[in-house]
């Protein structure tokens, strides 16, 4: 598995899928350390492998007001103290070709945002740094697509390129997974990751607020792990009505052990096929 050389990273030799999970965004330093404590509890319970994902800034909010984040260099140190405190890899987005080097000096993985994943500067600039680059697929584009982002990386020397899905724009309003991209996105031969959470968001809402259905993280969680995906991708926050970004399609941290449970459970099932 491609993953093991990713610093810090553990139990790879169990079969599981890899997890990428946190808080949307880095909110401070108490609160990263406490989902952190948490998640590296439970996957060291389960023999998960286990990247911590916080953004460091939101670029991306629907209304100016949105609240984007504490600080670059406040919260990218905080990434670093996540990771050298539980010994895990960290993971941040980024969203101009000028920001690769800045988080690659904090982080373990470069993530480029859904919205950004054609953007070939921002692409070149990532795969420089030498840093895993997960790159989440466009709303807009095809699974079959994502061949030419990968393309980009790799022509760049770096062959350490990870893929996420995170849905397809259903109407204006809604997001629909179609599991037929993941085995499709794994024939670039780098780890597919299905992001559970964002799989779930209603966006464009009139408020200017992003909606979403947390309710149905189990039912798609369950639906990837049986289609094969290597890796989820999860938000999860221990008051997820008062998280500052995204709340409304993030996981309850007090159920993430209960789901991956469940999950672990099918992967074993799976690996017998």
């Amino acid at each position: 598995m491609m993953i093991k050389n990713i610093p810090n990273i553990k139990h790879t030799e169990s079969g599981n899928f890899f997890l990428l999970a946190g808080p949307c965004a880095i909110e401070g330093e108490e609160i990263a350390m406490r989902i952190a404590e948490r998640i590296v509890e439970i996957t060291n319970k389960l023999e998960i492998p286990f990247i911590f994902k916080g953004s460091y800034r939101k670029a991306n909010r629907s209304r100016l007001d949105s609240f984007s984040g504490i600080g670059d260099e406040k919260a990218l140190k905080i990434l670093k103290k996540v990771s050298d405190t539980f010994g895990v890899p960290t993971v941040t987005d980024i969203h101009s070709a000028e920001e690769a080097a800045m988080a690659a000096a904090y982080v373990d993985v470069l993530q480029i945002p859904a919205f950004l994943c054609r953007q070939t500067d921002l692409l070149v600039a990532a795969a420089k740094t030498g840093k895993f680059v997960n790159i989440k697929k466009g709303q807009f584009l095809s699974a079959e697509s994502m061949k030419f982002a990968v393309d980009k990386v790799r022509e760049m020397g770096n062959d350490q390129v990870i893929l996420t899905d995170r849905g397809n724009m259903f109407g204006y309003q809604d997001m629909i997974v179609d599991y037929r991209g993941i085995p499709t996105m794994q024939k670039n031969n780098c780890p597919v990751v299905l992001d559970i959470t964002h799989s779930l968001q209603q966006p464009n809402q009139t408020s200017g607020v992003t909606g979403g259905r947390p309710d149905l993280i189990e039912t798609v969680a369950k639906a990837g792990i049986a289609v094969g995906v290597d890796g989820i991708f999860i938000e999860t926050h221990p008051d997820p009505a008062n998280a500052k970004s995204d709340g409304a399609n993030m996981l309850h941290l007090d159920h993430l052990e209960d789901l991956l449970t469940k999950l672990v459970a099918i992967r074993k099932v799976i690996n017998q096929f």
